[in-house]
C-alpha cells in the first residue's frame, strides 16, 4: 500500500480504474506516433477539481508496474491525494487504453483492462478513504460494471457517506463495453438509495428508471420521489438541465469549435461539483459545468485541457485576445 499524508480532509473522495492511455494520431492500424498518457472518469473528475483549487482523494489500485508508477506521478503532479491507492502485488497489470480519431470529432476507445490491477479493488481499501469533514463522494457506473468485488466497493461506499452526511454524486457513465444495460440498471439501481446527486446524458437516464420508457421529465420526477436531490441531465452541444423539487432549470452550452470530445462529460461533472462545493445556485453550478466542458472539448486529451480557476472567464474575453 502506498501512503501519503493528507494534511486536511478532503473536499471531495472518489475512486476507480485510472488507465494508462495511448492516444494515436491516426488509424491504428497504419502506424505512426503515439503518445502516452492517463485516463480514468474518476480521476479526470479529480483532475477537473483539484485544477479549480479543490482538496481531492483518489482511491484505486495500479499494477507494480512503470505504467502505474505513471498514474501515480501524473495525479500526484495534478495535487491528486493518492494516499489511499493501493499497488497490486499479485502480477495483476495497470489497465490500458487506445485512442484513436476517425472522422471529425469521432473517436474510437479500445480497452485492455480485463483482470486489471483496478478492477479488484474492494471495499477494504475504499472506505477508510472517506475521511471526517469530506463533502463530496464522487462515483461512476464505471467502477461496478468492473467485478463484482468493485461493485460492492461502490455500494458500501455509498451507504456509508450517505450515512455520514457526505453528499454522494453519481454518474451513470455507461460502457456498454463493459455491460449490458439490464445488467447496469439491476446494479445501478440499489445505489440509488443512497444518491443525492445523479448526473446523466439523455441516452443513459432509462439505465436507472424502474420503467425505462418513462419520459425524462417523468423519469427525473420518478428519481426525485425516490429520494435522490437533484437529477442533472447532460445534453453534450444543446447544454444540460437540472432538476430539483423546486422545479427545472436549463442551461445552454458554450458556443465553441470542438476539436476531442472525450473526456466532456468528465469535465462537466468537475465543473458543477465546483459550483456545489463553492455554495453556488444551480443555474451558477450548471454555467460553469457547461464551462469546464467547453475546455475540454477544444483541446485534446481526457483532462489536459482543463483550466484553472483564474482561467474560467476566458471564453468570455473577446476573440483572439493576447494575455500579457
Amino acid at each position: 500500500m502506498t501512503t501519503r499524508a493528507c494534511p486536511t480532509a478532503p473536499e471531495v473522495v472518489t475512486f476507480g480504474e485510472t488507465m494508462a492511455a495511448i492516444r494515436a494520431g491516426g488509424a491504428l492500424r497504419l502506424g505512426g506516433s503515439l503518445g502516452l498518457s492517463i485516463a480514468g472518469a474518476e480521476s479526470n473528475v479529480a483532475i477537473g477539481l483539484a485544477r479549480l483549487g479543490h482538496r481531492v482523494r483518489w482511491a484505486g489500485r495500479v499494477g507494480a508496474d512503470e505504467l502505474g508508477a505513471l498514474v501515480l506521478r501524473t495525479l500526484r503532479a495534478e495535487n491528486i491525494d493518492t494516499g489511499h491507492v493501493a499497488t497490486d502485488d499479485t502480477g495483476r497489470p495497470t489497465g490500458l487504453l487506445l485512442t484513436e480519431p476517425r472522422t471529425g470529432t469521432l473517436t474510437r476507445v479500445s480497452y485492455y483492462r480485463s483482470g486489471s490491477a483496478g478492477s479488484a479493488i474492494s471495499s477494504d481499501e475504499v472506505l477508510p478513504a472517506l475521511a471526517p469533514g469530506t463533502r463530496v463522494l464522487h462515483l461512476t457506473g464505471i467502477t461496478p460494471a468492473l467485478s463484482p468485488s468493485a461493485a460492492g466497493a461502490t455500494l458500501a461506499a455509498a451507504t456509508a457517506a450517505r450515512d455520514a452526511g457526505i453528499t454522494v454524486c453519481l454518474d451513470v457513465n455507461h460502457r456498454s463495453k463493459l455491460w449490458t444495460a439490464d445488467q447496469a440498471r439491476t446494479t445501478l439501481r440499489p445505489l440509488l438509495a443512497h444518491t443525492d446527486l445523479l448526473i446523466a446524458s439523455e441516452d443513459e437516464l432509462p439505465l436507472v428508471l424502474e420503467r425505462p420508457d418513462t419520459s425524462e421529465p417523468d423519469g427525473a420526477h420518478s428519481l426525485l420521489a425516490e429520494g435522490v436531490t437533484e437529477v442533472v441531465i447532460k445534453r453534450g452541444a444543446r447544454g444540460a438541465t437540472s432538476f430539483t423539487a423546486h422545479g427545472a432549470a436549463d442551461c445552454p452550452a458554450r458556443q465553441v469549435d470542438p476539436v476531442d470530445l472525450v473526456g466532456a462529460g468528465d469535465a462537466f461533472v468537475a465543473g458543477y461539483l465546483s459550483g456545489l462545493l463553492h455554495d453556488a445556485d444551480i443555474p451558477a453550478r450548471l454555467h460553469r459545468a457547461v464551462t469546464t466542458a467547453a475546455f475540454a472539448v477544444t483541446t485534446r486529451g481526457d483532462w489536459e485541457g482543463l483550466p484553472t480557476q483564474d482561467e474560467l472567464d476566458l471564453f468570455d474575453r473577446p476573440e483572439g485576445t493576447t494575455i500579457r
